[in-house]
């Protein structure tokens, strides 16, 4: 499972769920491309990125299957990577 995570370092939600997604990252065996709304224009481009963040996409075979957005609770994460069969 790839997650493309793109948050921005003057996004106060991203550096909340920095610490959060640390913790998971280290709980499951997830692969993460990180990218910065900022510096990466080019790479995110093709995600269709809106104004909220961080956003978290989870893709199986390069094809979108979940997209979580915002800034939420590890417990609510996790419920809901499980939930859609993620982790």
């Amino acid at each position: 499972m790839k997650v493309i995570k793109i948050t921005a370092s003057w996004c106060t939600s991203c550096i909340i769920m920095n610490k959060i997604w640390n913790e998971i990252e280290k709980e499951y065996p997830l692969t993460v491309e990180s990218y910065d709304l900022d510096m990466d224009e080019e790479e995110i481009e093709e995600y269709n990125v809106g104004d909220l963040l961080p956003v978290f996409i989870f893709m199986n075979n390069n094809k979108e299957i979940l997209r979580i957005v915002g800034e939420k609770k590890k417990e609510d994460m996790i419920n809901i990577m499980k939930g859609n069969d993620i982790i």
